[in-house]
């Protein structure tokens, strides 16, 4: 693969200090967003998101399992990415499987708050049926299908509109003949409860190039890179989790302006995901429709 020349980069790291990016955006300007739900039929919810050239898929699986007995009263969510070896070059030859394990191990804490569940957007209790003894087990599986940089903030927007897009079917649980007896369940083939997706967060990755730190970074940006600061933040300002990749150090005073920085982008971007995620989920529904005989 051609790397970027001495003048490109110049260009690049030039247009970023006058706040003029190479596709004409400021430093705090996302690409066109493209979101559609409902694209893979088997499973319970999906979605496809597109951020520029930046193309991905997030799909979620309802299974019935048991709660942990650490924690009785709740579901349980495993995140799961894979990068398409036709995705980038970089990918060919195995060569995504290091950046998917960091993808769903940065997107496991910041949607799920880490092993310590501390602020999850996602409301593990609401997966609850049977407290300690049956609950919703949710399979979120991420695809990358093209890749021009900020994947980790489209994935998240991607199993954002996913969630949206979730029905879990409704669940009528039958008594034991005693407190230890497995209870029998009986799944609805035809009631939906909807997932509630208020409380789930976005991403904002600033990417810090030279003195200056930019959102939605392309590939060619992140190749000009010092490091980038990914923070998640739902839809009242709180941020739910944070990660700094790049070799270069920051300044605690440089971290809490990037996180100020994506506090305030999020409150725009948000409405923005949440309006483009109603008209796809209204476009799905209106192709479903057609698709039943009269």
């Amino acid at each position: 693969m051609v790397g970027l020349s001495a003048g490109e980069k110049n260009f690049i790291r030039g247009g970023i200090e006058q706040d003029l990016r190479a596709d004409g955006r400021q430093r705090q300007d996302f690409r066109p967003i493209l979101i559609e739900t409902g694209v893979i039929p088997q499973a319970n919810g999906s979605a496809r998101v597109r951020f520029g050239a930046t193309d991905v898929i997030a799909s979620v699986k309802a299974e019935l399992g048991k709660p942990n007995p650490l924690q009785p009263g709740r579901g349980k969510v495993a995140i799961y990415v894979d990068c398409s070896p036709t995705a980038a070059p970089a990918f060919e030859r195995g060569g995504g499987e290091e950046l998917s394990t960091e993808l769903s191990a940065a997107l496991q804490k910041c949607l799920l708050g880490g092993k310590s569940g501390a602020g999850a957007g996602i409301d593990l209790s609401s997966l609850m049926v049977l407290e300690g003894k049956v609950c919703w087990d949710l399979y979120i599986d991420g695809l990358v299908v093209s890749s021009d940089g900020n994947l980790l903030d489209a994935l998240a927007a991607a199993i954002k509109a996913a969630l949206t897009n979730t029905g879990i079917p409704k669940v009528d649980v039958g008594v034991g003949a005693s407190p230890d007896e497995q209870p029998e369940v009986n799944i609805s083939d035809e009631e939906f409860l909807q997932f509630d997706t208020s409380a789930v967060p976005v991403i904002i990755t600033l990417t810090k190039v030279g003195r200056e730190y930019i959102v939605d970074a392309t590939s060619d940006e992140e190749s000009q890179m010092s490091s980038a600061v990914s923070v998640s933040v739902n839809s009242h300002g709180k941020v739910c989790g944070l990660i700094k990749r790049g070799g270069a150090g920051l300044d605690a005073s440089v971290i809490l302006d990037m996180v100020s920085a994506a506090r305030h982008v999020s409150q725009k971007l948000i409405p923005l995901l949440d309006s483009e995620i109603d008209a796809a989920e209204a476009a799905s529904l209106a192709g479903q429709g057609s698709d039943v005989d009269p």
